[in-house]
């Protein structure tokens, strides 16, 4: 009989975050201080996942991109698409990019949901195991 509640609930679980959608408004922890950094709007176009910069909050360390390159150059992190071309791959979304404003440095991405409210955003070189962890969490 446990076995079969344990099994349910886990059921339950896995058919709730695979109708639940990333598409929504996240705020960013950075992995390195655990400080909130911005909060990133992710919405589709075409079939592909993008993420833009709506706001930064209080732990934001810069309001401009001055180690990016190209047009992004000094350009407002406030506006700016940071995350791109992403696919839907099953319940993750994969084989794009995402740029670390601070560093400039672009690295490819990984996200999936981690819980209806939690997204676990993977940003590598490479390998999805040489890279770096942030947890996302949705703006209510």
């Amino acid at each position: 009989m446990n076995r079969l509640i344990i099994t349910l609930i886990f059921a339950a679980s896995a058919i709730l975050l695979n109708g639940q959608s990333i598409l929504g408004t996240w705020k960013t922890i950075d992995d390195e201080d655990n400080v909130e950094k911005s909060e990133v709007l992710l919405y589709e176009e075409g079939g592909v996942l993008y993420g833009k910069v709506i706001k930064l909050l209080e732990g934001a360390t810069g309001t401009h991109c001055s180690n990016c390159e190209g047009d992004k150059k000094d350009a407002p992190i406030t506006g700016m698409v940071i995350m791109y071309d992403m696919m839907k791959d099953g319940t993750t979304y994969d084989g794009g990019k995402i740029l670390d404003p601070a560093s400039g440095k672009e690295y490819s991405c990984k996200v999936e949901l981690e819980g209806v409210d939690k997204l676990k955003v993977r940003g590598y070189i490479g390998y999805s195991w040489l890279g770096r962890t942030q947890y996302w969490y949705r703006v209510q």
